[in-house]
């Protein structure tokens, strides 16, 4: 039995997983509401959280697998990226634990989490990982567990952080993706031409900065925008980004000769972006692997699924080790 403890940001977050893959418990408890009136995730105000939070979600997980603490064979916690005063909390707590019960430590990287979320019920295979959430967007070639190569990522912005970033130029409420995503629900999808960044080139980096800047020019032309004009500009803003990321995930596939793409991250909740992504690889007969929706944003179900490959491994973390909130994959 592996508990695992996710808290990068502002999602407090324990598991429960029988290695490699018997997931008995995923417990979230979200601060969104916490960090609403601020527009944005405050680090300070996440970490207090955490800090009252993270007794209660591990008790939680450990009542809703019907197991006891000392069944624990092994903890594990995000080691990064993420904010470093939050990832200090997790990391610390499953350390303690680790270190009271004479019981191995797994550190794991957030990114890595994401990467293993496609596959919680199922072997890791050689494939093109389409990572997208709030704070990265990422093209990984994966020959294994623990054999990746990065192929490409954004330049500036991650395809999240520019939904959050137009959701809130908008005056939508935080998180401002899941908002814009609603809203391009009920909007035209040709009414504004936004540039497709990097589309056409042969290699697998992004860059959403400048339909970002196009967004806000096309809002500026608008004085009084009614709620029809918003929806359009959503919709118009949720394309540009789909046919990006769908374009670059298939065109890596087939340039490295793969037949399967798992898709991840929190912008995996996007329901365009899956239709989409779908469509394509029929098209071009590849295999898609997207993470349920409930695995899809900040989970220690992730983490734990890592961790669980490590742990077969017997590929377990000094105690010394400290967070890097710039961890690489």
């Amino acid at each position: 039995m592996l508990l695992a403890i996710e808290s990068s940001c502002d999602e407090t977050a324990a598991a429960v997983l029988s290695p490699p893959s018997s997931l008995l418990a995923s417990e979230i408890a979200s601060q969104a509401e916490k960090h609403r009136p601020y527009g944005g995730v405050v680090p300070e105000l996440a970490s207090r959280n955490h800090l009252v939070l993270l007794n209660p979600i591990i008790s939680q997980a450990l009542n809703s697998a019907d197991i006891m603490i000392d069944e624990i064979q092994a903890f594990s916690a995000t080691s990064g990226p993420g904010l470093s005063s939050s990832l200090l909390m997790g990391n610390t707590a499953a350390k303690a634990l680790a270190l009271a019960r004479n019981k191995p430590f797994i550190s794991v990287n957030h990114i890595e989490g994401h990467l293993c979320s496609p596959f919680m019920e199922m072997e890791i295979k050689p494939h093109i990982a389409l990572i997208v959430s709030g704070g990265h967007t990422l093209i990984i070639k994966v020959n294994e567990f623990n054999d990746y190569e990065t192929l490409g990522s954004s330049l500036d912005d991650a395809a999240g952080e520019a939904f959050d970033k137009v959701g809130k130029m908008l005056g939508l409420p935080y998180p401002g993706g899941p908002e814009v995503e609603k809203l391009a629900n009920h909007g035209d999808p040709e009414r504004f031409d936004f540039p497709r960044s990097m589309i056409n080139r042969d290699n697998s980096n992004f860059s959403f900065s400048g339909l970002k800047t196009s967004v806000l020019y096309a809002l500026k032309k608008i004085p009084n925008p009614d709620k029809q004009i918003l929806a359009d500009l959503c919709a118009s803003f949720q394309i540009a980004v789909v046919e990006i990321l769908v374009h670059k995930a298939t065109h890596a596939a087939l340039k490295e000769n793969l037949n399967t793409i798992a898709l991840s991250g929190g912008v995996a909740c996007n329901d365009s972006l899956r239709q989409a992504l779908k469509i394509r690889c029929q098209k071009y007969g590849v295999e898609l692997i997207a993470v349920d929706p409930k695995y899809s944003t900040d989970n220690a179900a992730m983490i734990a699924r890592a961790a669980a490959e490590r742990f077969i491994r017997k590929k377990f973390t000094p105690l010394s080790e400290d967070v890097n909130p710039n961890l690489k994959i």
